[in-house]
């Protein structure tokens, strides 16, 4: 698969998650869904339809403290731009198009400081945790 198309729908499917829980969700929706009724008429409502319902998702998974389920979610609609995009190509600009217009809409990368980080270890287990870059040698 070309590299650029899978960054695309990469950056894609995380952007549309990530618009999800914002003020700009509708934006965001009525954009993908005008871009699949361009290029996929018939996808179209359901596609608007799945947008809605993993957005319901996605609020409820916030609520219960579910932290994978953006992740999911975000990889599922990596898979469905990917596959629009290999199916018909010309959507590339469009989507960059779309991108270009949501990307003020996006939330600040959030600082180190608000980095918030888990572990469980047992046994003789290690865990390397690093709010950013890390490095680690060993023999």
């Amino acid at each position: 698969m070309d590299p650029e198309i899978a960054a695309l729908a990469g950056t894609a499917g995380t952007t549309v998650v990530t618009l999800m829980v914002t003020s700009a969700w509708e934006s965001a929706r009525d954009g993908m869904v005008a871009l699949w009724r361009r290029f996929q008429p018939a996808r179209a409502e359901s596609v608007g339809e799945e947008l809605e319902a993993g957005r319901e998702e996605l609020l409820l998974a916030r609520q219960a403290g579910d932290d994978e389920a953006e992740a999911g979610l975000t990889a599922e609609w990596q898979g469905r731009v990917r596959r629009l995009l290999l199916a018909r190509p010309d959507v590339a600009d469009e989507l960059r198009a779309l991108l270009d217009e949501l990307a003020p809409s996006l939330p600040a990368e959030p600082d180190a400081r608000d980095v918030h980080l888990r572990a469980r270890a047992s046994g003789s287990a290690r865990i390397y945790q690093a709010g950013r870059d890390q490095h680690i040698t060993e023999r």
